[in-house]
């Protein structure tokens, strides 16, 4: 079946609408930041680069790593960014561009973000690096899907009685990062925990500036959960979006963050930069590691 062009948007050079690429512009290996200026950044460390585009937020360059072609795509800040994002990039591997038609063969990427966090937990300091075991979704982006079967369905619920979570607000969703891609990258050095993903960043985070807020005591309630031994450990703004699209789409996913707050002791990293900048050096020599 043809896909309507109202719905698989191109543009007239054929590449897909936001994102502006071509099918051969990207690698199966993907890395996602949320800044576009973080692009140059990783592939900065890269052999070469061969291709590069930049549209409104959307920053790709795709090149070679010691022997592994890799892409390096901005998706700005947030969920909704995530949708388009993730739906535009399997698109390009999974969509018969010239048919308009889906695939008999489907293809997985391997996508692996690296942002920057705040942790809520006293233990985590500032400067070190955190994988993101499960995803918990403060925004409603996974409700406009058919997803309840990649959710951690008993998860958010002892979650939503602990938050004593208000009807008006829509129901946190969990969904687990991919387990052999988090192999990889996991090491002695990185933190390990539950990633709270906010719908904002002052507010949804507990953020007092001018405006009060409907629940004041959330981030401390956010802190005492604990699940099955596992706590939330951090707070930040795209990761219940990349694990849910991920898992519905076939994609492994992992998300790992440089912790540069932390929200409990009130402090934030004296040169965030110098952390980012060694997370995105730890995350590269995973991903060529045989």
């Amino acid at each position: 079946m043809s896909l309507a062009a109202s719905e698989f948007i191109l543009n007239i050079d054929g590449s897909i609408y936001h994102l502006n690429l071509l099918p051969e512009n990207i690698a199966e290996t993907i890395i996602v930041v949320g800044d576009p200026d973080r692009v140059d950044k990783v592939t900065a460390h890269f052999d070469s680069v061969d291709f590069k585009v930049r549209k409104r937020e959307f920053h790709t360059q795709t090149g070679i790593y010691k022997g592994k072609r890799i892409s390096v795509i901005s998706t700005g800040i947030g969920t909704d960014n995530i949708d388009i994002v993730f739906n535009e990039l399997d698109a390009l591997v999974n969509i018969d561009f010239d048919s308009r038609s889906l695939k008999d063969k489907l293809t997985s990427l391997d996508i692996v973000r690296i942002g920057t966090t705040g942790s809520i937990q006293k233990d985590i300091p500032v400067d070190s690096f955190l994988l993101s075991e499960k995803g918990v979704g403060f925004d409603s982006l996974l409700h406009f899907y058919d997803s309840k079967h990649v959710q951690e369905t008993e998860l958010s619920r002892a979650l939503m009685e602990h938050l004593q979570w208000p009807s008006q607000k829509s129901e946190p969703y969990a969904v687990n990062c991919d387990e052999e891609l988090a192999k990889k990258l996991s090491s002695d050095k990185v933190f390990k925990g539950i990633t709270g993903t906010n719908v904002g960043f002052y507010g949804p985070q507990g953020r007092i500036l001018r405006l009060p807020l409907q629940d004041p005591a959330l981030n401390n309630k956010l802190e005492s959960f604990s699940w099955n031994g596992q706590k939330i450990t951090n707070l930040e703004m795209e990761t219940s979006g990349i694990y849910g699209l991920s898992k519905m789409l076939g994609h492994r996913a992992v998300s790992m963050n440089a912790v540069i707050a932390n929200r409990a002791s009130g402090t934030f990293s004296k040169d965030p930069k110098k952390v980012v900048e060694e997370l995105i050096s730890y995350c590269l020599e995973k991903l060529v590691a045989q």
